[in-house]
């Protein structure tokens, strides 16, 4: 009998207890606070991507809510039927394994080289695989698409007439096709070749004004994804 009415203090003692215990438990603060991932930017480009500070200007109006990925590869192309397609090169992969939130792609100067140009008719089929493929990651990132800066006078076999009146359109219709939204640095630069150190590739100065326009499209895109 005593072993019984102790066994049965003891199981009142846990009754009482355990209660006390669990709400003491879910009832500590705690100062953590919620760990939160910055929104990625992939960079897609060439030379005027890899080599300019565009990227790095990018990184500093953004903040460091946002990572920017510097993804450019000199002399590449849209066309895959070039000597170096951009998704032929490993920053594609790269790209792709950045897990981007969102994509810039400032691509088309290279397939204005006259060497080149017979390949124009591929073009915006290639550029829409380029897009898809980005829009296929597990991220689902949104796709940004530049007109790129224009082509001035140069001594890289660039033909400025062939780039404004092919290439341009051509980004123009792959933008209009996949309804996405087009950044227009062409028409910002105008004609300044002075925004440029040898008539392609920007200088500080143009670097600042791609970042500026790149920054103003990706801005909306974080407000409205905003709760």
């Amino acid at each position: 009998m005593a072993k019984r009415k102790l066994l049965a203090i003891i199981i009142a003692l846990i009754l009482v207890i355990t209660p006390i215990v669990l709400l003491r438990a879910t009832s500590v603060p705690t100062n953590k606070a919620p760990v939160t991932s910055p929104i990625r930017v992939a960079c897609v480009g060439d030379s005027i991507t890899e080599k300019s500070k565009y990227t790095a200007d990018l990184q500093s109006m953004l903040g460091s809510n946002y990572l920017v990925g510097n993804f450019g590869v000199s002399g590449s192309t849209v066309s895959l039927s070039t000597y170096k397609p951009y998704m032929d090169q490993p920053q594609f992969q790269d790209a792709e394994n950045f897990e981007p939130d969102v994509v810039v792609i400032m691509l088309g100067t290279n397939d204005a080289h006259s060497d080149l140009q017979q390949y124009s008719v591929t073009f915006e089929g290639d550029y829409g695989n380029l897009i898809n493929s980005f829009q296929n990651l597990r991220s689902t990132p949104q796709v940004l698409v530049v007109e790129s800066p224009p082509v001035y006078n140069n001594t890289l076999d660039l033909n400025p007439t062939f780039f404004s009146g092919t290439i341009i359109p051509h980004i123009q219709n792959v933008a209009n096709q996949q309804n996405l939204p087009a950044i227009d640095v062409y028409d910002t630069f105008g004609n300044h070749s002075d925004y440029t150190v040898d008539g392609i590739h920007p200088n500080d100065e143009g670097a600042a004004i791609i970042a500026s326009q790149v920054y103003n499209a990706i801005a909306p895109i974080d407000t409205s994804s905003a709760p």
